[in-house]
């Protein structure tokens, strides 16, 4: 004797339907943007992923509906466009905030306070990872590796650098995003919506005034790293000797070495470093034995 599906308390449940389009007007609008940006490359599919940006600063996250119009620009499958979307951490599956806030909690942030810092923002916005506050402004997340490692432990707002965070200065950075307080990275242009940014990284040019001469580039830490990789001399290094004696100052110090006050974002937090704590020096003040 054998049971049906609904007998054994199994629902078959019916299949999903096709994800609805965009209303006319939008989706004309979202096709102007989609030509222009098919136009770029030699070949059509390469343009995924800054259509997939195009959908997402639409609606603030890929919807369906977004990667069915991808798919029909592209004459994609949709099942080819979602198994993209789903790779890419960049790509938000649900309704998200203005802010996306992400903690880096890779290795050397972690051991630096980037799992503090995550934990701290966990309690103090009551959201879980991936989680949004009530008021729509925030969505936080742990995030892997920005190859800023040497400003760790690092905090991103919609992709944008803050360097050198606390639990403090991230607390009072997500406190002054919801409360519209001006906020300003450390590296890079002034903050934008999460639409505005997604629309940017499809490819279209930022049309704030002023914002691409603020983009600036890497900060005095990687310059720094970039000259040695380049083999560049590297600058004079001074190391105080912990019994207070004599040493050597470089004859150029501040060709060599940017001020500590450079590139300071609103929200750094005081730098608990060699620079700042003589009697703490960072690297090894003399070989074993002597």
């Amino acid at each position: 004797m054998t049971t049906s599906s609904s007998e054994r308390g199994v629902s078959l449940g019916m299949p999903e339907l096709p994800a609805p389009g965009y209303p006319d007007d939008v989706r004309a609008r979202l096709e102007a943007d989609a030509r222009e940006i098919i136009a770029r490359y030699p070949d059509s599919r390469s343009a995924l992923l800054p259509l997939l940006h195009l959908v997402q600063s639409e609606e603030g996250h890929v919807t369906r509906t977004g990667m069915r119009f991808c798919a029909d620009m592209l004459e994609l499958t949709t099942a080819e466009v979602t198994a993209v979307a789903t790779f890419y951490t960049m790509y938000r599956r649900g309704p998200s905030g203005d802010y996306q806030v992400g903690v880096c909690t890779n290795t050397l942030c972690a051991v630096m306070g980037g799992d503090a810092i995550f934990e701290e923002l966990q309690e103090h916005l009551g959201v879980p990872n991936g989680g949004t506050t009530d008021d729509g402004k925030i969505t936080l997340e742990h995030i892997e590796c920005n190859a800023a490692c040497d400003y760790a432990p690092v905090v991103m707002v919609n992709w944008e650098f803050f360097d050198n965070q606390t639990p403090a200065s991230a607390t009072r950075l997500v406190d002054d995003l919801r409360a519209g307080r001006p906020v300003e990275p450390t590296r890079g242009a002034r903050l934008c919506t999460f639409k505005e940014t997604a629309r940017i990284l499809a490819g279209f040019p930022d049309e704030r005034p002023g914002a691409v001469e603020e983009s600036g580039g890497a900060g005095p830490a990687s310059l720094v790293g970039l000259r040695l990789a380049r083999g560049e001399a590297a600058p004079a290094r001074v190391v105080h000797p912990r019994d207070g004696g004599p040493h050597d100052e470089p004859q150029d110090r501040a060709a060599n070495e940017p001020s500590p006050a450079e590139h300071l974002s609103s929200h750094d937090a005081p730098q608990e470093t060699s620079a700042s704590d003589p009697s703490h020096p960072a690297g090894p003040t003399a070989e074993e034995g002597e």
